[in-house]
């Protein structure tokens, strides 16, 4: 099964809702448990999708076991708590009422930080964002920079590919170039480390340019 960053997802009933934005991988045993898929234009929000509801993935495409309802009860990529700072001061304001907590909202123009609003006390909050994915797990962000052991920059992560049978990572299609765009492959046995952006090779430079070039089927 091939993965590809940018690459539209489609649901049962042929609606487009999004694209992979980021493959969630396990490093200890390569497997892909999620993908992160982005949805809208101006105001995007991020969807953690189990790979166990993609039904095919191709270069060009990815179909998913469920329709557009179902993706929208699907859990967001990340999600913020309003933790008190003090909890002398939490549920009060300075006058001693009720404290009203509001999250940051959204202004076009111009921006308002809230704090004329009565009893609002937005210094006794700290925001802490969390991402709903496995624990010891890596979302791998499109583009991903790819370096060699001897810490020179080989390209960008421009796909993953996985075994026919399971979700395990067994090469990976490394990008370089922006007008004339190369691509080699690698084993997944040349990866030493998944990072969010950034993956390191257990290989010099040399060895990615001794690889031949990677031409899609």
């Amino acid at each position: 099964m091939q993965f590809r960053q940018g690459v539209s997802l489609y649901t049962l009933d042929g609606k487009e809702v999004g694209h992979i934005d980021r493959v969630v991988i396990e490093p200890k045993s390569n497997e892909i448990t999620h993908l992160v898929v982005r949805k809208g234009l101006l105001i995007k929000e991020d969807k953690v999708v189990p790979v166990g509801l993609v039904t095919a993935g191709k270069e060009d495409h990815v179909n998913l076991r469920l329709d557009e309802g179902q993706m929208e009860e699907l859990p967001n990529y990340e999600e913020t708590d309003y933790i008190p700072t003090n909890d002398d001061d939490a549920g009060r304001s300075p006058q001693g009422g009720p404290i009203l907590i509001a999250p940051p909202a959204l202004y076009w123009y111009p921006a308002y930080d809230g704090t004329s609003l009565p009893g609002y006390l937005p210094s006794a909050y700290v925001a802490e964002t969390r991402t709903n994915i496995p624990e010891g797990t890596v979302a791998v962000k499109a583009g991903a920079k790819v370096m060699t052991r001897d810490g020179m920059d080989v390209g960008n992560v421009a796909q993953v590919l996985t075994d026919l049978y399971e979700d395990r990572v067994t090469h990976c299609v490394v990008s370089r170039g922006l007008v004339r765009k190369e691509e080699k492959l690698i084993p997944v046995g040349w990866i030493e480390s998944w990072g969010d952006d950034e993956v390191r090779l257990s290989v010099g430079a040399r060895t990615m340019e001794r690889l031949p070039l990677f031409e899609q089927i």
